[in-house]
């Protein structure tokens, strides 16, 4: 199974963000830390990430699967490059790939 589900969003304020989605279109908001905020609307979620050391350059879509080791070496074989290897994060584990035209994706699974 692989289903893009979620995309993050550089931004200057986490906060800010996630505050005016839920305004605008009354969206439900979770915040993680002072960085990070989680915005769930009809069909995706997707977050906000103002660490500077943690955004990414453009929008990060990720893929989800029930299996992760196995779409690494799908997207290895596919002639993808692992940008970031597998870490934990809250709710699951994810790694990110560059595929071959350049743009930065993320491949997930959730925590059992």
């Amino acid at each position: 199974m692989y289903e893009i589900d979620f995309a993050e969003f550089p931004s200057t304020s986490a906060a800010a963000s996630g505050q005016f989605f839920e305004r605008a279109f009354g969206w439900a908001v979770t915040p993680y830390g002072p960085d990070y905020t989680d915005v769930r609307a009809a069909g995706l979620t997707f977050g906000f990430q103002s660490d500077p050391a943690e955004q990414p350059r453009a929008p990060l879509l990720t893929i989800r699967t029930d299996d992760l080791t196995a779409a690494r070496e799908a997207v290895v074989a596919a002639g993808g490059v692992v940008t970031k290897e597998p870490f934990a994060f809250p709710g699951g584990r994810r790694f990110h790939f560059r595929e071959p035209g350049g743009s930065e994706l993320a491949v997930w699974c959730p925590d059992a």
